[in-house]
């Protein structure tokens, strides 16, 4: 699993469209094309709603990893 979100993140930077980090640029970039290449900003808004998805999935997958491992005993 952990590859397949290397490559998913990896794919979001490298695409022609950049992935926005946070909601803040997101909403920057509107505010300043004014209506304008609304196109583009649909894609990056696609794509940071994938990038938090895929955030979200990866947190959650993490936390159950975490309470189904047997910490094995110490052994001297």
């Amino acid at each position: 699993m952990k590859e397949f979100f290397e490559a998913q993140f990896k794919m979001l930077d490298r695409g022609l469209v950049a992935t926005p980090n946070s909601s803040r640029e997101l909403e920057a970039f509107a505010k300043a094309n004014q209506g304008s290449m609304d196109i583009l900003l649909m894609q990056m808004a696609i794509n940071f709603g994938y990038k938090i998805a895929l955030e979200n999935v990866q947190e959650e997958l993490e936390k159950q990893s975490s309470k189904t491992k047997v910490k094995q005993p110490i052994e001297i």
